[in-house]
């Protein structure tokens, strides 16, 4: 087969334009499909027709999870990080109009770590001295640019980690050689991402302790209602006159 034959989508059936195709690992696959997968997913190269094909079922089911999302909480400022309290659940979009992009909802119950990093990097200022040769000042200054990374561990069967970063662009800020002291826009970044930190770990904190609780042994406690000794049910009342009992 010549390198510029006709192709056709193994996902689709549809003819592939020039410079459209997307390869795997026992097919072709086009744009369109393409753009349909996870933002997230990074291995389409090592996956199969089979995998791409179940794939987009997931991605499909999810619109139907997107439109029942309701955001209780919006963390970050570039990338955003949208929470939905009541059902356990978020997703992450850099867009206003996330419900277009149909977001992977990540249920609470699939995290399994957060990191947060703040990136730098610096650059000497020079200056020109009466020869036109660029030198350096005395004392040095130097220009720091910062970036607010998130990273966030799930148990997917397509991705394992979001990746993204809450700035918009990079802060840049510069010193002279004393100390650096930062700026308002730093540290509104910094204390957004001490924030995600915290909420992240505390829900992974929460998951597991639901997941030991749902596990451990009913232990009877006393009805306030009959007296009689009872173990709680699935509502934590009394299985012989309904009475709420007590949480310990």
């Amino acid at each position: 087969m010549g390198l510029f034959d006709k192709k056709f989508c193994s996902i689709c059936g549809e003819k592939i334009g020039l410079l459209g195709n997307r390869k795997l690992e026992d097919g072709n696959c086009c744009k369109d499909c393409a753009s349909r997968l996870s933002p997230f997913f990074s291995e389409r190269r090592h996956s199969t027709v089979e995998d791409i094909k179940e794939q987009l079922a997931y991605r499909e089911a999810n619109k139907a999870e997107v439109e029942k999302f309701n955001v209780t909480r919006t963390l970050g400022e570039g990338t955003k990080v949208y929470v939905d309290e009541d059902q356990k659940k978020f997703i992450v979009s850099r867009s206003s109009k996330w419900r277009d992009e149909n977001p992977d909802v990540i249920p609470f119950s699939s995290i399994t770590g957060c990191e947060t990093r703040i990136d730098e990097s610096r650059t000497e200022e020079k200056m020109k001295d009466n020869d036109g040769n660029l030198i350096s000042y005395r004392p040095p200054r130097y220009s720091h640019d910062y970036d607010f990374d998130v990273k966030i561990y799930v148990n997917n069967p397509y991705f394992d980690e979001i990746n993204f970063q809450i700035n918009r662009s990079s802060v840049t800020e510069q010193s002279n050689g004393t100390v650096l002291r930062h700026g308002a826009e730093y540290e509104s970044y910094a204390k957004s991402l001490e924030e995600i930190k915290e909420i992240f770990s505390g829900i992974r904190e929460d998951v597991r302790a639901e997941a030991a609780a749902a596990t451990a042994p009913k232990v009877p406690v006393k009805c306030p209602g009959c007296g009689a000794n009872t173990l709680p049910d699935e509502k934590g009342c009394c299985e012989y006159c309904g009475c709420a009992l007590p949480l310990n």
